[in-house]
């Protein structure tokens, strides 16, 4: 099992059977040793710097109904709210001043936060604050939007792939919703011109072993 470990410090790959094995005999001392290796990655690259990020949560409306997700719309109990652009000029300001100098605009799938007041969002922030950084992770949108909000001054887009296995999606989401579709999100993003983070959850109900390893292979194929 060290020597997986070992393998993948020096490849940055492991074929999925070696994923597989390497999570289901994870102990104590392997994760230790895992550990290490990680945080000689991080030294190597960055040393003991820290990069923080201001995360703006702007509208916890959704028009998705993901069954695991607190903010999906058929939630009654929520209590909904929106900022307005002011508001989170406001709250980048503030940012700003304490030091901040990548911002992260997130939201659920709101139908309100339209390709024009996003980018204008967008384009005001990085006026403001010359040499920032704005990520944005407000979900699936079409090819045009993307390429709209990047040409807005956007750097950067989350979009958590949550899980590299249709059936575990489909167990996950109402049948609206697909990887397939999720999947090209991803692709349109990068050929929009953004620095891309996928993801997915740890622990999520239906998650096996095998899942588990196809997300981390779907992660080293996608970089």
């Amino acid at each position: 099992m060290k020597d997986l470990i070992c393998k993948l410090e020096k490849n940055e790959a492991l074929e999925k059977a070696e994923w597989v094995r390497l999570i289901a005999g994870q102990t104590p001392e392997l994760s230790a040793f895992l550990f290490k290796k990680a945080r000689c990655q991080a030294q190597k690259y960055y040393g003991n710097r820290i990069y923080t990020r201001g995360l703006i949560e702007f509208s916890n409306y959704c028009k998705n109904d993901c069954y695991y997700c607190g903010i999906r719309r058929s939630n009654r109990t929520c209590e909904r709210y929106r900022l307005t652009r002011e508001q989170i000029l406001a709250c980048a300001e503030e940012g700003w001043q304490a030091g901040f100098r990548t911002f992260v605009l997130q939201g659920g799938e709101d139908p309100a936060a339209t390709d024009e007041w996003l980018a204008g969002v967008v384009g005001n922030l990085k006026a403001a604050h010359p040499g920032c950084a704005v990520t944005l992770s407000v979900g699936e949108r079409s090819q045009e939007s993307y390429e709209r909000l990047r040409a807005a001054g956007a750097d950067r887009y989350l979009l958590r792939h949550e899980t590299a296995t249709a059936a575990h999606y489909r167990q996950l989401h109402p049948a609206a919703m697909t990887l397939q579709r999720r999947m090209a999100c991803l692709s349109a993003l990068r050929e929009a011109g953004f620095a891309v983070g996928a993801g997915f959850m740890v622990g999520s109900p239906f998650q096996t072993t095998e899942r588990l390893a196809a997300d981390l292979a779907f992660i080293q194929e996608f970089r």
